[in-house]
């Protein structure tokens, strides 16, 4: 290998980290923490909960549509600088906003300009990363480490501080956000027709349909802790040090699996990985209802490595190999609005209610959830021959 096509390869995977980053120290400081800033404006259980879903619901219809938008186009820097960039602006207004109906509105905009990111990178990163020989999972744990920074030394910042410090947090890590798409590479990829309609040819294809909503489900069991986990040790006894290094210390482990990224799938392949990911979720939310002691906590959080971190490399591999020539950024959108649209938003609209009437017992019905995504991954198993889909 010459010393240009190795320092190549250098830049690539920099820029590449430096992406999954930047959107997960959002996410990072958006997940834990956002829902404490709503409930400080006076926002109850049932509200956080509705304003958590809302964005999970538009984006059913505007992330594919995106996703589409940047396939015709034959582009994907641009499409997502600029959606960075109404992200950063939205999630300023927030200072602005007052009332339900104002968050919601201003929630919907940063929601799904942030929503949409995403996809078109994962689509960047599984185009240009195998022609340079690189590690999907070494890059993805970037974003990982970045969501341990976020939360753990969120947790410490916020301490004795304001609620309004979270917004300023999140208003920076957008930002970074913003930079990292400028810096992204171009992938050369084939530009869809105008006439086409990628969605609707990946939505007649039932394998698909049966993917998306199986791993929908093994990402909605997740809605419980998302919306309500920081809220619920809090009243537990926990401080938000504590809680911070809970978040932090369940994504360690997700580290560790995204490292061991491309040995692991060599082993299992993308449906004993998603398999997994389900088995996880069932003892982990059941644990999880059970106790909110903190050594027990300490022990099932390091699940999230396999909850979440299994199911997302399972998915990403499995559209690789799946999705049919030419509609991969299509079918990277419709798996995040469908999948974790539709699947989480049905999920969130229930986690208010659920936490509000069963408090940490909300947790026990997201290992039904689980329960259930996995059964979807078998029936994909037996049906499934291993090539692309066809989406004629």
């Amino acid at each position: 290998m010459t010393s240009a096509s190795s320092h190549g390869r250098l830049g690539l995977a920099l820029r590449l980290s430096f992406f999954y980053a930047a959107v997960f120290g959002t996410v990072g400081v958006n997940t834990p923490f956002f829902p404490v800033w709503l409930s400080s404006r006076g926002m109850d259980a049932a509200q956080i909960g509705i304003l958590l879903a809302a964005v999970s619901w538009v984006r059913v219809v505007t992330t594919p549509w995106l996703g589409g938008v940047a396939e015709r186009m034959g582009e994907r820097r641009r499409p997502m600088a600029v959606l960075a960039a109404v992200a950063l602006m939205a999630f300023a207004s927030y200072g602005l906003a007052d009332g339900f109906w104002g968050y919601l509105c201003v929630g919907i905009v940063a929601g799904v300009a942030h929503a949409a990111v995403m996809p078109l990178g994962e689509n960047v990163t599984m185009s240009t990363a195998p022609a340079a020989r690189l590690d999907y999972g070494h890059m993805r744990l970037w974003g990982s480490f970045s969501f341990i920074l976020a939360s753990a030394g969120g947790g410490w910042f916020l301490q004795g501080r304001p609620a309004d410090a979270i917004l300023w947090l999140l208003v920076g890590t957008a930002a970074l956000m913003f930079i990292a798409c400028c810096l992204l590479p171009e992938p050369r990829l084939p530009r869809a027709h105008a006439h086409t309609t990628p969605v609707r040819r990946l939505l007649s294809n039932r394998l698909f349909l049966l993917f998306v909503f199986s791993c929908g489900l093994l990402q909605a069991s997740h809605a419980v802790v998302y919306g309500f986990g920081t809220l619920h040790w809090r009243a537990s006894g926990l401080d938000d040090a504590t809680i911070g290094w809970l978040w932090a210390e369940g994504v360690l482990a997700e580290v560790v699996l995204f490292a061991l990224g491309a040995r692991v799938m060599r082993t299992l392949g993308p449906l004993r990985l998603l398999m997994l990911a389900g088995g996880a979720g069932v003892v982990r939310w059941l644990v999880t209802a059970a106790t909110a002691d903190l050594d027990v906590l300490i022990a099932v959080q390091l699940l999230h490595g396999f909850t979440f971190g299994a199911a997302h490399l399972g998915a990403m591999y499995f559209i690789q190999r799946a999705a049919p020539p030419g509609l991969s950024a299509s079918a990277q959108s419709l798996y995040s609005a469908v999948g974790t649209g539709v699947v989480m938003g049905l999920a969130l609209l229930l986690a208010g209610p659920l936490y509000g009437a069963l408090g940490g017992g909300a947790f026990a019905v997201m290992a039904l959830f689980s329960a259930a995504g996995m059964a979807g991954v078998w029936t994909l198993g037996r049906r499934w021959k291993g090539g692309a889909f066809s989406a004629a």
